[in-house]
């Protein structure tokens, strides 16, 4: 007697819930008939397994320890894969970034190049305003005609003020055109505390950057332009028979070390961006106001060592590579892979591989239609009690909605679960 009252319940639930879907039907576009569970409910971490795994240890965590006091007005040192800060002092304090500023000019005049607004094999006059540039130079004289790829190193290798301002003047028509560039490009970048009022890094009361911006520069510069990076290990460059070397002294001390850029006045003092690789891990050092050359090239390289020596970046997820597979309601699949969209990478200490948790939260019910390019649930990366990153989970493939009946159906079972 009991199961034939469960079974006209059942008849009697499912009557009317057939008689509130036809009424939805018909006073609503599909997409939004209701669900009898709540949309945006989750339905608890599923545990998913990562891609190189480490080795739990029993042994007490490798110490980390404080990073190296050295003589610098502020520095900053990231991972640039994760921009995981690794050490940083002042990062924030807005200093004078004195040449430095030409990492800013560069990056303009290599999105002009990208862009297509100007060529490599472009002719370029030499202004005299140019010309009359002072502090360190290319050595251009008025008049002449010089390939925006000569120009390029004489910015980078010679750190030239007059090949700075010349390019400045071919990429935006003048100068002070060419710098509200720069400080447009700066904002996009996230440079919230730095200003410009010149190309090549002239003292200026309202020239300005942080270490920390500096930084989110260089990466920039890094990530978005591979093909001309190159020029940032350039050893020398000559022009009109004189020859100057790199004034970055570790691209000879240390093999890893590819760039970046120096920068000096007296105001200013001495300062150094760089850049090293070593195993696939890619650290960047901004040191500036050091008191010599030696300081900053030595505060530099302990920095990027202890960077390298005491973490590690590791790959976790590949880009649109299944991390789970979901149940689907109401649409045309009633499964579907959830994948992270780009490569998952973690900055952790090293030997603390084996501590990482990977996890995933995924909306509960999972009703179609749902779009390859919306997220569905959230990718969770965590260390003992520490969230170390969470990223998007999107649905492999497009997933339109079921038919009448089959939304109807899914309706039923999810109200009977």
């Amino acid at each position: 007697m009991t199961n034939v009252v469960r079974v006209l319940k059942h008849f009697t639930c499912i009557a009317a819930m057939l008689s509130c879907i036809a009424c939805s039907d018909s006073e609503a576009p599909e997409s939004t008939v209701a669900t009898t569970m709540p949309a945006d409910a989750s339905a608890g971490p599923v545990p998913v397994a990562l891609l190189s795994p480490g080795t739990a240890s029993t042994q007490a965590p490798i110490p980390i320890p404080a990073p190296p006091q050295v003589p610098a007005k502020g520095y900053f040192v990231t991972d640039f894969t994760t921009g995981a800060v690794l050490a940083a002092s002042n990062e924030n304090e807005r200093l004078e970034p004195a040449s430095l500023t030409k990492l800013m000019s560069a990056y303009a005049v290599f999105r002009a190049l990208k862009d297509g607004r100007i060529k490599l094999d472009d002719i370029v006059t030499i202004s005299a305003h140019a010309r009359s540039q002072e502090g360190s130079r290319m050595f251009v004289e008025i008049g002449t005609r010089v390939s925006v790829e000569n120009l390029i190193q004489g910015v980078i290798v010679q750190s030239g003020n007059d090949a700075t301002v010349a390019l400045a003047e071919h990429v935006a028509g003048s100068e002070p055109v060419f710098v509200d560039l720069m400080n447009q490009y700066a904002q996009q970048l996230g440079m919230t505390g730095s200003h410009f009022e010149n190309s090549p890094g002239m003292p200026s009361p309202q020239h300005y950057v942080t270490a920390r911006d500096v930084g989110i520069l260089a990466a920039a510069l890094v990530r978005e332009f591979p093909e001309y990076y190159k020029w940032y290990s350039q050893r020398e460059f000559t022009w009109n028979k004189i020859t100057q070397p790199n004034r970055n002294g570790l691209l000879d001390r240390d093999p890893s070390i590819d760039g970046l850029k120096t920068g000096h006045t007296e105001s200013a003092g001495y300062c150094l961006v760089s850049s090293g690789l070593r195993d696939g891990m890619r650290v960047i050092s901004v040191v500036m106001g050091a008191p010599s050359i030696r300081a900053r090239e030595d505060a530099s390289l302990a920095l990027i060592n202890y960077g390298f020596r005491f973490y590690e970046t590791k790959q976790l997820f590949t880009a649109n590579k299944s991390v789970l597979t979901a149940r689907v309601w109401k649409g045309e699949l009633e499964q579907i892979d959830l994948a992270p969209n780009s490569d998952v990478f973690v900055t952790i200490p090293r030997g603390q591989e084996g501590t990482l948790v990977g996890a995933a939260d995924v909306v509960n019910p999972l009703v179609a239609p749902l779009e390859r390019g919306k997220a569905a649930g959230k990718l969770r990366v965590t260390r003992g009690e520490e969230l170390v990153g969470s990223y998007d989970l999107f649905p492999a493939t497009d997933v339109p909605a079921a038919g009448f009946f089959g939304r109807l159906w899914d309706d039923v079972k999810l109200w009977m679960e």
